[in-house]
């Protein structure tokens, strides 16, 4: 199974879920949205499987500096444009596991999804 990680590099929340499958011995590709953006067909496909609420953090510092005007009315399309535009909107770190898709990061959900290699 490939396991690829989407984030940026100075991410505490990254780091861990790093040290994790590094202290598992679990390979992994890192994507940093920073240096690679994010591809529009991959954001969908997260998006359908597991929503645009559940990937959007309003949390961030990126979307609690946006306008005001760019915060209302959210739903899927503007969502994604957003997203987009700005990928350290997105929840870190999204785990592509094979079919599953994991978002943020619980030592146990890697465990179940990856467990050690």
């Amino acid at each position: 199974m490939t396991i690829n990680m989407y984030g940026i590099t100075t991410c505490d929340t990254i780091r861990k879920a790093r040290v994790w499958l590094e202290s598992h011995g679990v390979p992994y590709r890192f994507h940093d949205y920073r240096a690679e953006g994010i591809d529009a067909r991959k954001l969908d496909g997260w998006v359908g499987k597991v929503g645009w609420e559940k990937l959007l953090n309003k949390g961030s510092t990126t979307f609690r500096e946006l306008p005001e005007k760019d915060k209302q009315g959210l739903d899927e399309k503007k969502a994604k444009k957003l997203m987009l535009a700005r990928p350290t909107m997105i929840k870190r770190p999204v785990l592509e596991a094979g079919e599953r898709i994991l978002v943020g990061f619980k030592p146990e959900a890697y465990e179940e999804a990856v467990g050690s290699k």
